[in-house]
């Protein structure tokens, strides 16, 4: 891998993707300073004002063709291509979700990351959820948002990357319709690059995440991923979503099946180990109590990790079936 230090990194484009956003892409693109830097906006098929709205603000814009299925990879690849051609001096990229703001100075201190480490590829920050009080399932987005800084597998979508990297690896995988960045840090990784998180605000999310079948959809889709990432590189070193399908298995399939299989033989004994899903959910927050959250709040998080891997198992099975179809997965909105 060729990772020449670069002498001035400033040459910074924005890749801003969305769908029905409505007031969070206004939010978003009024934090991009679309005058001295280039934004480029590509819509995956909205009915509301998006479009004119990021051509108001003076982003390029792109709209998608329908005919191809829409997925955030094919959005942020479209968005890159585009910038490149606008801006072909860009040396770093962030790219940015259309419900996200990014925080004053991120593009101030994520460039210095990259300045200061030439192995460094990709590289976020602490995201944090707009309206947690609002829903239970805004709270769990701002919990899942926090993650230790140092060194990562990946990131989230919302990251600063290098153009040198995504130009190394092809971009992203427009055929993954969910955890594409998962997968393009994996393939950045093996590259030879590193991914990296610091210290640093990086902005705040607006999940409006407040029914529950929002949640469901949610991890609906988390396990289709789980299921396609491993399928596409679980023989790897790094088994990727190997664990994650495996608990899936074990929780939403394995041990319903062994407990209701056993309930005749066992005179309904058997049923006592439901009892591990509680369990499971109280070792889940004990792992997570450092985190300055309140009680509740993890008590919602533990369960939702137990009691999300039946959505999560309906994503997984809905991949294998469409892969045995040939189809592939026509999804755009995750809530």
């Amino acid at each position: 891998m060729l990772t020449p230090k670069e002498g001035n990194m400033s040459p910074i484009g924005v890749v801003v993707i969305g769908r029905n956003e409505g007031e969070r892409l206004r939010v978003c693109l009024r934090a991009l300073d679309t005058v001295t830097r280039p934004v480029v906006y590509v819509d995956s098929g909205s009915t509301d004002d998006s479009i004119h709205l990021a051509r108001s603000s003076g982003a390029h814009v792109i709209e998608l063709d329908s005919r191809i299925p829409f997925t955030a990879a094919r959005a942020r690849n479209a968005g890159l291509a585009r910038l490149l051609e606008v801006a072909p001096d860009t040396r770093l990229i962030q790219f940015v979700d259309g419900d996200t703001e990014l925080a004053p100075g991120w593009l101030e201190n994520g460039p210095k990351a990259l300045e200061d480490d030439s192995t460094v590829g990709v590289v976020c920050g602490r995201l944090r959820e707009r309206y947690p009080e609002r829903s239970v399932y805004n709270r769990l987005c701002d919990i899942e948002w926090d993650t230790p800084v140092g060194e990562r597998k990946a990131c989230g979508g919302n990251a600063l990357m290098r153009v040198e990297a995504l130009r190394c690896v092809g971009g992203f995988d427009p055929t993954v319709p969910g955890a594409e960045d998962d997968e393009i840090c994996l393939r950045i990784r093996r590259a030879g690059w590193r991914v990296l998180r610091i210290d640093a605000d990086m902005g705040q999310h607006d999940a409006a995440m407040t029914h529950f079948r929002q949640w469901w959809r949610r991890a609906v889709r988390c396990g289709y991923a789980y299921a396609q990432g491993a399928w596409l590189h679980g023989r790897g070193p790094e088994r990727h979503f190997v664990c994650e399908r495996r608990r899936v298995l074990f929780w939403g399939a394995g041990l319903p099946l062994l407990i209701v299989g056993s309930t005749w033989p066992s005179g309904g004994w058997s049923l006592l180990a439901l009892l591990l899903y509680p369990i499971q959910a109280v070792r889940v927050m004990l792992r997570e109590r450092k985190r300055c959250v309140p009680r509740g709040a993890l008590a919602a998080y533990g369960l939702a990790c137990i009691l999300g891997k039946f959505p999560e198992l309906v994503g997984l099975c809905r991949f294998h079936c469409l892969r045995l179809w040939w189809q592939t997965a026509h999804w755009v909105k995750h809530k």
